[in-house]
């Protein structure tokens, strides 16, 4: 019997903690989940099978970088980003819009969309709402996300008002370019992008609006962008309770192992995040007892695993002296360790979020994780 298309399936809540899994025709995804971040099609420093080792479901990938470099057309051509990059599971691409507005030095936002410069050698380039469907389409992605723009917090409520307005429009665009794409529609979802910033009353509009157009999940877009936690944490308080409770709700671009831990017992259930893979590259590895850095000459010559509590294959092979050694020295193999912990340590505190809320013990749990891991900054 074929997967469905696309399922979601609460199987236990906690508050408003939960846990569930979604299914879809290359794979069932565990939540709450940590999708790990591979920008230009690959996760940075692992390989794919090693990324699945950890325990990750689902990766991301980048319309914006994949679309310059190597194009979209290409992958289509080379067989879609599955088969390009090795990783036979689920794929969610995001819209693209955030790169550009980030990375683009020359950009015009119009209704149409945004016309930009590429970072990589300047050449123009225009993506909208259907142009980004038509990406992601092309790529083969599993979970496609609504065109939209990430307007900064600090902007005034008037301009984030409008933009949110816009990115409402956008998605309107973007479930009828998703629709267009019918044999690719037809195996993939559409995540649409709540927006609003730190306002309530706009993150009601923009949720109404999402609701109204209706896809397979939700994300709560606009964090994660300078805000801090406390803010942000403001508006995961009421900002998931607007969406649809049968539905997948994904925080994008966040963050670190508490935020994590805050965010799902507000009511999230998907995330991503550089951070585990960046951190790796520069020597900082994350642990029940905190984040900690292997530059400090406190680790020259301790033998043990980076986490004693870890048993992932870099915990139960290496010591914090040898990973010491490698980072300091600048070679490869040190952030390809480092990374392969992070991402295991990641997945790790993702299963462990699912048994408590499981077992009805996610608020203990949290006070005790919180307790260890914040005691220290490494």
């Amino acid at each position: 019997m074929t997967a469905p298309r696309f399922s979601f399936t609460l199987h236990a809540t906690d508050g408003k903690a939960r846990t569930g899994t979604i299914t879809m025709q290359r794979g069932e995804i565990r939540t709450p989940a940590f999708m790990p971040v591979g920008t230009a099609a690959t996760v940075k420093a692992m390989k794919p099978e090693a990324v699945r080792a950890t325990g990750a479901d689902i990766i991301l990938g980048n319309t914006y970088h994949l679309m310059l470099r190597p194009g979209a057309e290409r992958v289509a051509r080379l067989g879609g980003l599955h088969r390009f990059m090795n990783w036979p599971r689920p794929i969610l691409t995001d819209s693209g819009g955030y790169q550009v507005m980030s990375l683009s030095e020359l950009r015009k936002l119009t209704e149409q969309g945004v016309e930009f410069r590429s970072h990589l050698d300047g050449s123009k380039h225009m993506l909208t709402p259907e142009r980004s469907m038509e990406i992601q389409r092309l790529l083969g992605s599993d979970i496609v996300m609504a065109f939209d723009e990430c307007p900064r917090a600090d902007r005034s409520r008037d301009e984030i008002a409008a933009s949110m307005e816009l990115s409402m429009r956008w998605a309107q665009r973007s479930r009828d370019g998703f629709n267009s794409g019918e044999d690719h529609a037809s195996r993939a979802a559409l995540f649409g992008i709540q927006q609003g910033a730190l306002h309530q009353d706009l993150r009601r509009e923009s949720a109404d609006a999402l609701t109204d157009i209706g896809f397979d999940g939700y994300a709560v877009g606009g964090l994660a962008v300078g805000e801090g936690q406390e803010a942000m944490f403001g508006v995961l308080d009421y900002a998931p309770d607007m969406l649809p409770a049968d539905r997948p709700r994904y925080l994008m671009g966040v963050g670190k192992p508490d935020d994590l831990v805050g965010a799902v017992e507000r009511g999230i259930d998907m995330f991503d995040c550089v951070l585990p893979t960046r951190s790796g590259r520069n020597g900082q590895a994350f642990t029940w007892n905190g984040p900690m850095n292997l530059r400090n000459a406190r680790f020259a010559e301790d033998t043990a695993p980076l986490d004693v509590s870890c048993t992932c294959p870099v915990c139960a092979t290496y010591s914090r002296a040898y990973i010491h050694h490698l980072v300091k020295s600048g070679e490869m193999l040190g952030a390809m360790l480092v990374t392969e912990h992070n991402l295991s340590f990641y997945q790790a505190l993702m299963q462990a979020m699912r048994d408590a809320i499981s077992e009805r013990r996610f608020a203990s749990f949290s006070r005790r994780f919180l307790r260890d891991y914040l005691h220290q900054e490494g």
